[in-house]
């Protein structure tokens, strides 16, 4: 039989009838496709010579749907998925209105230049040079508006920032006035007397002539003495009279008669007046003699003529009064007549007793 001879020549030993190669003519297209060559009849063949080829493609190992094999037998590890990383970019707008703490607000909004620097505002108000301002700021000691400032060189708005230093509020407005009286007996707790007596007015008239509008906390009736607090923050005067932040009131009364424990206990318990029960926080004997008795009274009500109508109603009619403190305010040995600032520390006491 003479063997049949290929295009180029050559002898064709292959016999006739002989089974096709392993894997059929799908494999044999798939492996074609791999190559990257696709021939001509899998391109002009049939739709199921198309899926032979498809089915072919996924039995020779396509990733996609399976591990290859290897000449040794085993398989080859399927492939990691890989997982885009999420965009860290975002196109979101901020909100018009943020909630900013309200140091932020006071400080940041300040335009470049104005405003005044932290350590020269504290220097100002007597609270420690500048240098050594600074190192209060470094250390945490210094608030503003209740958040704590590190920052050296913040600028801030005088009029409006509440500064503490160690908890303690400093006042920062070089406007502000608070000052003592010890009002002397027979003067009048006002600021002008129609009917020309003494008055708290005629004590601090230069002030009052220099522009500055004094409120006096509280009254005392012409014939008590004692501590009277002046100052031109209304808020604070308001705050310190109403009964609601009980700011505490220390008086000490001569009274007639020796005064007995029992009337202590009923003046805690309650007396009923004309206008009202009333009742004293605290109530100390201090001296007994002489058919008199010095005692310290102690109570935050401020209504007229508390303290003797409440020693009269339990028949110790009070022949001398002195208030000596109001909240943490002592009148210490300052003279009848006289007037001191008050100090630093004094003055945030004062405005933290009333929460400001």
């Amino acid at each position: 039989m003479n063997t049949p001879a290929r295009r180029d020549g050559t002898p064709d030993r292959r016999k006739r009838g002989a089974e096709p190669e392993r894997g059929g003519a799908g494999a044999r297209d798939a492996r074609s496709a791999q190559r990257g060559h696709t021939t001509r009849g899998a391109q002009q063949g049939s739709g199921a010579g198309r899926g032979t080829a498809q089915r072919g493609a996924q039995a020779a190992g396509s990733p996609r749907y399976g591990a290859q094999s290897t000449p040794t037998g085993k398989k080859k590890p399927k492939p990691q998925r890989q997982i885009a990383q999420p965009t860290l970019l975002s196109n979101a707008k901020p909100a018009r209105r943020q909630n900013v703490e309200p140091a932020e607000a006071a400080h940041t909004k300040l335009p470049s230049g104005e405003g005044e620097r932290l350590q020269k505002v504290l220097a100002k108000a007597g609270v420690a040079s500048r240098r050594a301002a600074e190192e209060m700021i470094a250390q945490g000691r210094v608030e503003v508006d209740g958040l704590i400032v590190r920052e050296q060189g913040l600028r801030i708005d005088p009029q409006h920032a509440v500064v503490r230093v160690d908890g303690t509020r400093v006042m920062v407005r070089e406007e502000l006035v608070h000052v003592t009286l010890n009002k002397p007996k027979g003067w009048q707790s006002t600021m002008s007397d129609d009917l020309g007596r003494p008055c708290v007015g005629d004590i601090v008239a230069e002030r009052i002539a220099a522009g500055q509008r004094l409120f006096h906390v509280g009254r005392l009736d012409a014939d008590t003495e004692g501590l009277l607090l002046l100052t031109n923050d209304g808020d604070l005067a308001h705050r310190l009279m109403h009964p609601s932040f009980e700011v505490s009131k220390t008086y000490l009364a001569t009274v007639n008669g020796e005064v007995s424990r029992a009337v202590g206990k009923r003046l805690k318990d309650g007396v009923e007046l004309e206008d009202g029960p009333a009742t004293v926080d605290r109530f100390q004997v201090l001296e007994l003699g002489d058919g008199r008795s010095l005692v310290k009274v102690v109570l935050h009500e401020g209504r007229k003529h508390i303290v003797r109508r409440l020693l009269d109603a339990v028949g110790h009619p009070v022949t001398r009064l002195v208030r000596t403190h109001i909240g943490p305010i002592a009148l210490g040995d300052q003279r009848p007549g006289t007037l001191r600032v008050l100090g630093r520390d004094e003055i945030g006491k004062l405005y933290e007793a009333v929460s400001l």
